[in-house]
């Protein structure tokens, strides 16, 4: 059956309950390392970290993932960066503590040298010193008025740039969640939670919207694929990549 998606309905996720069992978070912490991987979100992220990186050449690069969940993107950017000969110094940071800990872990593991520590965006305002801040499917976890908050704070410390990028909402994208999470054998969680943000997603027309509320007035906008979107906000005086529709 096709599901009403004319407005958002955003729903708590599985798991971003409290009492979901360590294991079980870690299953779907791979999982999610898994769609991050098919769909290309370090790849979407890459050409505004090189073009940031290259602009700052005399010093690393001070980059800030939000809500980075197993840290599996900024562990493909440190080592995509590296490969380049990139100076970098990338931090994540995320709600949960297990998360933290999973993600410091497999950045060890690999032998890239990244930073996590716990930090909850909704209740504390983001760290100083950061030269770009972005976020993977993090926005569609927020109510309209969080999201803005989050927008304006992070387009305010940012230093060279912000790169959001989430999900949009449609059929094709409910779609697509509902049977790629089938196909690549991803855990229940994982199923009825790719459903679930899909529905608690906004669409191109609405992130547009919260980009001028949040009062990124300069900020780019366009869809990506698979189902998704990015929104950039670049100060003035450094380089960007060009963003077409």
């Amino acid at each position: 059956m096709l599901s009403d998606l004319s407005r958002r309905h955003r729903q708590p996720e599985i798991m971003d309950a409290a009492d979901l069992p360590p294991t079980r978070f870690a299953e779907t912490l791979k999982g999610l390392e898994i769609v991050n991987a098919v769909t290309g979100s370090s790849r979407l992220m890459w050409p505004d970290l090189k073009a940031a990186a290259r602009s700052h050449p005399d010093r690393p690069l001070r980059v800030l993932d939000v809500a980075c969940g197993g840290g599996d993107v900024l562990i493909a950017l440190w080592h995509k960066g590296h490969r380049a000969g990139l100076k970098l110094e990338l931090v994540g940071c995320d709600l949960s503590p297990e998360a933290v800990r999973y993600a410091s872990d497999a950045a060890a593991k690999t032998g890239a040298p990244i930073r996590f520590f716990a930090h909850d965006v909704t209740r504390k305002p983001l760290p100083e010193g950061f030269d770009m801040i972005m976020s993977t499917l993090f926005l569609h976890h927020l109510d309209e008025d969080n999201a803005i908050s989050f927008l304006k704070d992070a387009a305010q410390k940012a230093s060279d740039r912000v790169v959001i990028q989430d999900l949009t909402r449609g059929q094709l994208s409910y779609w697509f969640a509902t049977l790629g999470t089938s196909v690549l054998l991803l855990n229940d969680i994982c199923r009825m939670d790719g459903r679930t943000s899909v529905k608690g997603a906004f669409t191109l027309a609405e992130a547009r919207d919260l980009a001028r509320r949040a009062g990124l007035d300069h900020a780019e906008i366009a869809p990506r694929l698979p189902f998704r979107y990015l929104i950039r906000s670049v100060r003035h005086d450094t380089p960007r990549p060009r963003l077409s529709p």
